[in-house]
Order: structure tokens, then C-alpha cells, then sequence
């Protein structure tokens, strides 16, 4: 009987505990105008509200993609870990007591006021996010350097950067407007080709999609973004890589010009004329004419680990329909 009472109380315990976790990560999306006050809440001239933003976008990114991290709703997906809140040496892992944190060399503090550092609070974590980064100073250089610290690794940061710079230049986070990278008016042809083999250069798959137009036909970005690269790849040959807010990159491959006016660092829109169709690669730089002249878009998505690419035919086909629609 006393098994069956100590089993009761273990199954209760653990369902209570279920629950309250998913209370906790079911609560209700913010809009994007909601989440823009929740920055502008805790941001000043030392920490504007694009970092805060920046850093929180990420953490959305890599959680939508990856099952080894915990998804939190509301107002914020920025979380920090039981060790790093409360300190290591903390004998109570989930501490929120500030004196005990403070001691124990914990990084949670009280944001809204209410005596605790609650590592559940979104106030709370907003304020101590808004402190790590304001240590360090108001500069650009200096939040680069923030950064490093908590994630130890230069992709990471890179991506953290790139949406910090566009949500600094285009003053909102609404940034999910898309285009199909040809312009409408000029004649070009499409299918689905990914994961079809390639031999040029050693045996590998098509990571892409192609589309093909005349020499000279405009290629616009498809995105919000920053231009990550820009020159030339053996196998792409000219190229230009442009970063997102949801950390997938753009890669336009076998351009015949780029758009003399951009250059790496720049930042574009959806419709941005990047460049205009050619055919070169596969060959030393300006290597060209060893096929048609075509559009190769590529998308590759960062998860925080490793990127990986996957099949833009879809969303290709979308883009093409909304633009028709306009």
C-alpha cells in the first residue's frame, strides 16, 4: 500500500510539474507591435531596442528549428540556463533569491521590482539582459564583444549583428515581406531540380533552384537582408550571400554583373536589384558560358550549430503567386 501512495504522490508530482511547464510555454504570441513595447520597455541610449530584439529574433530562429531546445511563448524566447542564472556553485540550481545569486556569482536579476529574480519572467530576464549588455559599453564593437561572451561563436554572433542591423535601419521587426528574385515582365523558366546530381567539381547533389532567363535579366533579393558575400566562387561564380532576419541565407549564383552601387555589409529589401543573370562559374574567376544563362537561388538555414541547406522551390512558387496578386 505504502508503494502505491509513494507511486501516486511520484505521478502527481511529475503531471503538476508538466503542466507548469506548459502553462508556462503556452502562453499567448505576442503581436509584433506588443513586442516592440516589451523592448522599448527596458532599451536606452546604452542598450537601444534593436539589440534586445536582435538577440531575442535568434533565439525564436533556432528554437523553431531544433528539438534539443525548449520553445517558449510570450513575450520573449531569450532564455538563460539554470547555471548561468543562478550561479554555478549555487547548491539550489533554480535559486531566485538576488542576495543568493549575487553571492553564488549568478547572472539573474530582479527586473519588475517584486524582491526575486525570477528566470521565468521575461522582465526579469529583459533587465538582465539589458545589464550584461550595457557593461560592456554603447558601441557597436562593444555589443560585438557582449555577444562573444554569451555565445562563444562567431556565426552566432554574426547572425545576432545582422538582424540588429536591420531592425536598426528599417526601425520595425516586421520584416517578412518576400519577392520572386526575376521581375515580372521578363520571361523566365523554372522547375524543381533539388537534390539532383552535379559533377562539376566532384560528385554532389543541387542544392537550389535554377531559373532560367535571358543574359542581362535583373535578379533582385528576395529578402530583407544583409550582403554577407559578394565576388566570385569557382563553382557560383559571381555571387552574392545575403543574411536574413530568420537566419537563413540567400546565395544567387552565376550572376553576370552585380549591382555596381552595393558592395559587401550593405543592406537590401525585398526587390533590391542585386545583380542580372548570367552563366558564370565552374572555372577559375571569369569563367563563364559552360551553360545557359540561369538564376541558381539557393536558402540555407542557421540553427545556432550548423547550416544546412534546404529546397526554396516552394516558397519560389509562393513568392511568384503573391507578386502576380499585386
Amino acid at each position: 500500500m505504502r508503494r502505491v501512495v509513494i507511486g501516486f504522490f511520484v505521478f502527481m508530482s511529475i503531471f503538476a510539474f508538466r503542466q507548469q511547464n506548459i502553462m508556462a510555454n503556452d502562453q499567448p504570441e505576442l503581436t509584433p507591435t506588443e513586442r516592440m513595447n516589451f523592448y522599448l520597455r527596458y532599451a536606452d541610449e546604452l542598450v537601444p531596442w534593436y539589440y534586445l530584439a536582435a538577440i531575442d529574433q535568434y533565439e525564436r530562429n533556432i528554437q523553431q528549428v531544433r528539438n534539443d531546445i525548449e520553445k517558449h511563448g510570450g513575450p520573449l524566447a531569450l532564455h538563460f540556463s539554470d547555471e548561468d542564472w543562478a550561479g554555478a556553485l549555487n547548491p539550489l540550481p533554480q535559486d531566485n533569491t538576488v542576495e543568493a545569486i549575487a553571492y553564488f556569482g549568478g547572472i539573474g536579476m530582479d527586473g519588475d521590482g517584486d524582491g526575486i529574480a525570477d528566470k521565468t519572467n521575461p522582465d526579469d530576464v529583459l533587465y538582465t539582459l539589458h545589464t550584461l549588455l550595457s557593461a560592456h559599453g554603447v558601441s557597436e564593437d562593444d555589443f560585438k564583444m557582449a555577444l562573444e561572451q554569451i555565445y562563444e561563436k562567431e556565426a552566432t554572433v554574426n547572425q545576432i549583428l545582422a538582424i540588429a542591423t536591420l531592425y536598426s535601419r528599417f526601425e520595425t521587426i516586421e520584416l517578412d515581406e518576400h519577392r520572386f528574385p526575376i521581375p515580372k515582365g521578363y520571361n523566365y523558366t523554372y522547375r524543381g531540380t533539388w537534390g539532383a546530381s552535379r559533377g562539376w567539381g566532384g560528385r554532389r547533389i543541387h542544392e537550389g533552384t535554377d531559373i532560367f532567363a535571358g543574359y542581362g535579366t535583373p535578379v533582385m533579393s528576395a529578402s530583407y537582408g544583409v550582403i554577407e558575400v559578394m565576388g566570385w566562387n569557382n563553382y557560383g561564380g559571381w555571387r552574392i550571400g545575403i543574411r536574413d532576419n530568420h537566419n537563413t541565407y540567400h546565395y544567387y549564383a552565376h550572376l553576370a554583373y552585380f549591382n555596381k552601387d552595393l558592395k559587401q555589409g550593405d543592406v537590401v529589401e525585398p526587390g533590391t536589384v542585386i545583380g542580372s543573370v548570367g552563366s558564370s562559374g565552374y572555372g577559375k574567376e571569369g569563367t563563364s558560358g559552360k551553360f545557359p544563362p540561369h538564376l541558381h537561388y539557393g536558402v540555407y538555414k542557421y540553427n545556432g550549430r550548423t547550416e544546412w541547406a534546404f529546397d526554396p522551390y516552394p516558397a519560389l512558387r509562393l513568392w511568384e503567386r503573391q507578386d502576380r496578386q499585386k
